[in-house]
């Protein structure tokens, strides 16, 4: 059996509306954004989850998500890809780009967009997901939401149901 790796989601924080003529692409992050990044970045750290590797949505409030959340780790930073599939991605299609992680990768961080990446959250989890972690990732998976999941096999085998869901975090929970 191969080890356990982890998988954690990540939902961009906040982001601003204030400027209508923004596509929704380049929306920036709110204030309130730009205050929960750094905050669960924080957590991912004090927590020892630091990714291998990250993929992040090339959307600005995701980019800015992912420098914020990064911005107190040790350097070097893990490696970031920016697939223009996670921008406005369906569960399958985060699936599939989280199938494409090499296998040296033992935790992969995914930097996305709702509803693909609830939609993919729920799908993943599988036997064995703690059920506090669910309730809570019913409720609503809030912006800069994370979910952190095990999984026991090769990412590009992984498949929906194939994980357990072990924490889910919000920033209010964090203060």
């Amino acid at each position: 059996m191969a080890r356990t790796r982890q998988l954690l989601l990540l939902r961009h924080a906040k982001s601003s509306w204030d400027d209508p003529k923004l596509v929704d692409f380049d929306r920036p992050l709110s204030s309130r954004g730009e205050r929960a990044a750094p905050l669960m970045g924080a957590e991912i750290a004090r927590r020892g989850w630091r990714p291998d590797l990250a993929l992040v949505s090339p959307a600005i409030r995701t980019l800015q998500t992912w420098q914020l959340a990064s911005a107190g780790w040790p350097r070097p930073l893990p490696p970031a890809d920016f697939p223009q599939g996670l921008y406005e991605a369906s569960a399958d299609a985060v699936l599939a780009e989280a199938q494409t992680a090499p296998a040296s990768v033992r935790c992969l961080l995914i930097v996305g967009h709702n509803p693909g990446l609830e939609d993919f959250a729920r799908e993943l989890a599988g036997p064995g997901s703690d059920s506090t972690a669910m309730r809570s990732m019913a409720e609503k998976f809030s912006t800069a939401g994370l979910a952190r999941f095990e999984i026991d096999v090769a990412w590009d085998a992984l498949q929906f149901g194939a994980a357990r869901l072990t924490h889910f975090l919000k920033p209010r929970d964090l203060g």
